[in-house]
């Protein structure tokens, strides 16, 4: 394993077993592995918003007494939708289609 192919530091031990994994079954090309890293930061991220909400409880009352969804429930939702969008750019897929790869199309657009 030479240095491109172990994982960022900064990275938890479940981002940078996923980061392993990813480097060891797949070729991938330097904006790929950047990509990767920054799915595993999303992972993290989602990871720590998550032990958050179940540390303080998902709902927080405001100095007026208002109920509040916790801040890290947005935090989760957020880092789950742009994994989801990296790992499509990455195109890890291994029952690749008949067709060449491409992008869902638009919803809601015109032709």
């Amino acid at each position: 394993m030479n240095s491109q192919q172990r994982p960022p530091k900064h990275l938890s031990s479940e981002g940078k077993g996923f980061w392993l994994t990813v480097v060891r079954d797949f070729e991938l090309e330097d904006h790929h592995i950047r990509l990767l890293t920054a799915a595993c930061e999303c992972l993290d991220r989602a990871a720590e918003a998550r032990t958050a909400v179940k540390r303080d409880g998902p709902y927080f009352k405001t100095r007026y007494g208002e109920l509040r969804p916790h801040p890290g429930i947005a935090v989760e939702r957020d880092q789950k939708a742009l994994l989801a969008r990296l790992l499509r750019e990455l195109n890890l897929d291994t029952n690749m289609p008949a067709e060449a790869y491409s992008r869902p199309p638009r919803i809601g657009g015109k032709d």
